[in-house]
């Protein structure tokens, strides 16, 4: 359950053995796909528009610059001329849409009096924030994703029907913005598909490249001037790594009321630790090979200001009702299911692939897991049906399985401690006739005051245990035959009384029992004291019902 662990969003569902992901809650942060052990999740972008959108010859390719670590050893010159022989238009970097929001993030800076604002340029964080902690949306820097940013000023620039196509690591960006999005694989793909060689592309750019250099932007969009005149631990400016940070950041602002400032956080260390990329011990080489491709920093800006002043840069995030939390009622109907540890508290095992049982309660309650990958459950269903299995559910006396483990075991301690056991066959007479006569749930009624009086004149350390039908038998342990012929006819007697307080016809309701001894080094043996009690109850039978017989009379 790997993928359900590292899930953020528990977007994971669970039912049997089949394992599926929940595509309207699923925030496409990536985290399953190096989890899953068996390597069954695939990420996937729109490849059959993006091919589309390339044999019109008219789409705008918006290329991450992650591209030269998926690439390498290719280098970034060949890639891009490799999308232009694939049928781009042109081909950019994504640096225009890091500038545009790092303007407008410099201009919100220097506002005073917001408090709290929380840098909202991965799309991964702002799922996030708009499934989970709604209560953070008024917190939201309204500034759009660079991606979004950047294609609207590429259909600024070369025309609004321009078609943009986003190549990168994380398939979730650009939004409506972008008219296809797809992952540097299947970028290759598209390369195979049309026949062109990455490798075999000359090493400087065949074409007058786009613009790759950046003036106010970091990469992702954080302004530069930030980062020099704030340090990372300071109050007025916070950087936080890791989709666990927005608990304690919903906590400090919607709970505690605090401000706490300006807020980069990123669900990981950039694009470059994104988990499709990677894993994170080789993060160290692809920020190497990365920088070494980045050109020298512009000294002025590299937006045409008369384009960018048409572009929308500002992004509004509605509150909207948060349709993926259950019900309480549900979770706590799955809480009771589970039970309680020992000690009274949750499970909180883990072992069904979330931190705690009330996380997993709230996945069951909306039909993404099932009891079945919950141990505790399936140990309570366990113990409930070794109970089942040892009790008659009708009379609530011990099952055959039950007797015939409990023979075994008290013939074996007859024979180590010398002690004799009796057992008592006992049959209602005329049990048929009240089933035929009036009913089978009289017939059930008599059965279970049967049983009551089997278990009213035996000890705790006894047995008295449904043999089948209308058939019980009664184990009396350290009890010879003349002890066990008086228990007998006590139940007999019991049972006759039953029937006369039920108001069933005299001599209707009445038992006939067989007693049976075994000594230890004489017998009989395990299963000969059970036949032994029967050949009895048949005596008394033929004697003419309601008796009690025992072995040798």
């Amino acid at each position: 359950m790997a993928c359900v662990r590292v899930c953020p969003a528990d977007a994971i569902a669970v039912e049997a053995a089949l394992v599926r992901i929940v595509d309207e809650a699923c925030i496409r942060c990536g985290m399953c796909v190096p989890a899953c052990p068996h390597g069954a999740i695939v990420a996937t972008g729109d490849v059959p528009r993006a091919l589309e959108l390339v044999l019109s010859g008219r789409a705008a390719l918006i290329l991450s610059v992650e591209c030269a670590v998926y690439f390498y050893p290719a280098t970034p010159e060949q890639v891009v001329n490799a999308c232009y022989a694939a049928g781009f238009r042109t081909v950019h970097r994504g640096v225009l849409g890091d500038e545009l929001v790092a303007r407008e993030y410099l201009a919100l800076w220097a506002d005073d009096g917001w408090g709290t604002m929380i840098r909202s340029t991965c799309p991964v964080i702002v799922e996030t924030v708009r499934t989970q902690y709604p209560e953070l949306i008024p917190y939201l820097a309204p500034v759009a994703t660079p991606i979004a940013a950047e294609a609207r000023y590429l259909k600024g620039l070369y025309g609004a029907g321009t078609p943009i196509v986003y190549a990168g690591v994380c398939i979730t960006e650009g939004g409506p913005d972008v008219d296809a999005a797809i992952t540097f694989e299947e970028l290759a793909g598209l390369f195979r598909r049309r026949g062109i060689d990455v490798a075999a592309q000359p090493d400087y750019f065949s074409r007058v490249p786009e613009e790759r250099r950046r003036h106010w932007s970091m990469a992702g969009g954080l302004p530069r001037d930030v980062l020099i005149e704030e340090t990372q631990a300071s109050r007025r400016f916070r950087k936080v790594r890791g989709l666990g940070g927005l608990e304690a950041i919903a906590r400090a602002v919607a709970v505690d009321r605090l401000d706490v400032g300006f807020v980069d956080i990123l669900p990981c260390e950039g694009c470059l630790d994104h988990p499709l990329l990677g894993p994170r011990d080789q993060l160290f080489r692809r920020r190497e090979i990365v920088g070494a491709t980045e050109p020298a920093r512009a000294r002025l800006p590299v937006v045409e200001e008369a384009v960018a002043r048409r572009v929308r840069v500002g992004e509004a995030f509605p509150v909207h009702g948060n349709g993926h939390r259950p019900q309480a009622e549900a979770v706590e109907a799955v809480l009771k299911e589970i039970g309680l540890a020992p000690n009274g508290k949750p499970w909180d095992c883990g072992a069904c692939g979330y931190a705690t049982c009330r996380a997993f309660a709230s996945a069951a309650a909306l039909g993404r897991t099932t009891l079945k990958s919950c141990p505790p459950y399936l140990d309570k269903q366990a113990k409930q049906a070794q109970l089942q299995a040892a009790v008659d559910g009708l009379t609530g006396l011990a099952t055959y399985r039950v007797l015939r483990d409990r023979l075994a075991s008290e013939v074996a301690r007859s024979d180590r401690t010398g002690d004799p056991f009796a057992v008592l066959f006992v049959d209602l007479d005329h049990f048929k006739q009240v089933n035929d006569d009036f009913g089978h749930e009289a017939g059930n009624e008599v059965l279970r005051g049967a049983a009551r009086e089997c278990g009213a004149h035996i000890r705790t350390t006894d047995l008295a245990a449904r043999y089948g039908g209308d058939e019980f038998v009664l184990v009396l342990i350290r009890t010879g035959a003349d002890g066990a012929v008086g228990v007998a006819d006590k139940v007999r007697v019991g049972v006759e009384v039953m029937g006369r307080d039920l108001r069933y016809p005299e001599g209707l309701i009445t038992a006939s029992i067989g007693v049976a001894e075994f000594v230890p080094g004489r017998g009989p043996g395990t299963e000969d004291v059970l036949v032994a009690a029967d050949r009895a109850l048949y005596r008394a039978k033929a004697a003419g019902r309601n008796q009690v017989a025992t072995g040798d009379r």
